[in-house]
């Protein structure tokens, strides 16, 4: 096993760890002094348990979170999808498909009635439709549905600590 594997199975978080991740979840980029001061920790022990968070896979990655609106992708849309075929290869060329799309901003397989949820961003209802069409024409589908948001009342990244 490498150090990573054995971090991730066995690393326990303590009060500190969870600081620094709500604190990271709010703002990436604050320096390591001023989350120090934060968390009560010098910029060098900081910068350690970052990296063993990052390490053991529980810290992803550090992203810029974008305003949509602002890009012009004010419409958020929920694409519901159900499929007639189940076996693997039909599986690869939908991940394919959804992958190769980029206003496709997640895509989940489902219990239930439903075969697969995708959230996508477009700039309106005729970017949708082309997004459908290349869906559609990329992989067979049995039945898609969306529903479009019109009000956004919570939605955040960050995870409960």
């Amino acid at each position: 096993m490498t150090l990573s594997r054995d971090i991730r199975i066995f690393m326990e978080l303590d009060q500190t760890d969870r600081r620094i991740l709500g604190q990271m979840q709010r703002d990436c980029d604050i320096s390591l002094e001023s989350l120090g001061e934060i968390v009560g920790l010098s910029r060098n022990a900081c910068w350690r348990r970052i990296k063993l968070l990052s390490e053991a896979g529980i810290i992803k990655g550090k992203v810029a979170l974008l305003n949509a609106d602002a890009l012009g992708l004010a419409l958020t849309v929920f694409i519901q999808v159900r499929t007639d075929q189940h076996d693997p290869d039909w599986s690869a060329k939908f991940a394919r498909a959804t992958r190769t799309l980029p206003q496709i901003q997640g895509v989940y397989r489902m219990s239930g009635d439903l075969d697969y949820l995708i959230r996508a961003q477009v700039a309106d209802m005729k970017d949708y439709d082309h997004l459908y069409q290349k869906l559609t024409s990329s992989v067979s589908l049995a039945d898609v549905s969306a529903s479009f948001v019109m009000e956004e009342i919570k939605d955040t990244t960050a995870l409960p600590l």
